[in-house]
């Protein structure tokens, strides 16, 4: 199925990068764009062997504490570079972030479907109106103002200040958005040890969902972001990741092809290593108080810049998880272990 929409896509782009398809198919030398498939292969070759060599290196044993010291941290700083570069671009429709805006089709009625079959309440207009919403690494707001359109009261966080300034300017021309949108320049991380010093009667779980789109890729550190993901949501509350698989296929559309040959996004914007697996993702999530509800595959068509769903999951995918609760947890875990003990051994 890919292998036929790959060679229509490449078809399609055949007009607007005919030098750097043509080196492609005959074999010729890089064109202007100076691409060149051979240099792909060898670095993904290094890639996959220096994956193979960490993998064989003992891991470290991961402890579930109460609270996580101030090492531990999500951000990357060179991420934190290559989006401050970026942050008077996050509006510009047809620029860089042209695929985020697009992907709100997709990602926004996703977000809302999902939050109504949990939450009774119905508000005409106004559907999220009562639900406090955290969307981490949330850039110049591009999801933060749908959200809270819908009536959502929702809280935007992002490292980068030049990214929340972008985000508080835009967001104060919409009146709608001023007791309904709010912006904070700090790290999940930070927010959720902020919670946790409060005073003894705030309660530290205040959110009734957490969205992360298109962030978990750009991370230090995926078990602090889960831990402080469950640390800062309510009880049943839920968690809304998009974001890309770790496969062949992410690699030649999600670099390749985005990064190097159409330029939909800047060279340098994904590290094939970060990417991961719904079924790895799932497993963190799950050590840390989490049930995965959904994993929806995603794709992007470049030609028309539209997204839309497939069956697949091979290359981005939307997935809905919600915190167990509390009182639920212990046997939650109880179950989840002796579930996993019972595969080892029929498969031993």
């Amino acid at each position: 199925m890919y292998s036929n929409k790959f060679c229509r896509l490449m078809l399609g782009l055949y007009s607007r990068k005919h030098s750097a398809v043509c080196g492609v198919v005959h074999g010729s030398s890089p064109g202007r764009s100076g691409f060149s498939w051979t240099a792909v292969c060898k670095q993904r070759a290094l890639w996959l062997q220096r994956s193979d060599r960490l993998r064989s290196q003992p891991q470290p044993v991961t402890c579930q504490i109460s609270a996580r010291s101030a090492s531990y941290t999500t951000v990357d700083p060179d991420e934190l570079r290559r989006f401050k570069a970026l942050a008077n671009k996050w509006w510009d429709e047809q620029g860089e972030f042209a695929a985020l805006h697009a992907m709100n089709d997709l990602r926004v009625p996703f977000i809302r479907d999902n939050l109504l079959s949990m939450h009774r309440a119905r508000h005409p207009g106004k559907p999220l109106a009562g639900l406090k919403i955290l969307d981490v690494g949330c850039g110049g707001g591009l999801l933060t103002e749908p959200l809270g359109r819908l009536g959502a009261k929702v809280l935007g966080i992002d490292p980068v200040e030049d990214s929340i300034s972008t985000a508080q300017l835009h967001s104060s021309f919409d009146p709608d958005l001023q007791d309904r949108v709010s912006y904070r320049a700090c790290s999940l991380e930070e927010l959720s040890a902020e919670e946790e010093g409060g005073l003894e009667e705030q309660v530290t779980a205040q959110f009734d969902a957490v969205v992360a789109s298109e962030v978990v890729e750009h991370l230090a550190d995926l078990e602090t972001f889960a831990f402080c993901c469950s640390q800062v949501l309510k009880p049943g509350g839920s968690l809304f990741i998009t974001t890309i698989n770790k496969t062949n296929l992410s690699y030649v559309f999600g670099i390749v092809v985005a990064e190097q040959i159409l330029r939909i996004v800047p060279s340098g914007t994904h590290d094939w290593e970060k990417f991961i697996s719904p079924v790895e993702l799932e497993r963190i999530l799950e050590s840390n108080g989490f049930s995965v509800q959904s994993v929806e595959g995603m794709l992007y068509n470049p030609v028309s810049g539209a997204w839309s769903w497939t069956n697949s999951t091979a290359i981005n995918y939307a997935l809905h998880a919600v915190k167990v609760r509390d009182d639920l947890q212990a046997d939650y875990a109880e179950e989840n272990n002796s579930q996993k003990d019972h595969s080892a051994a029929t498969h031993s």
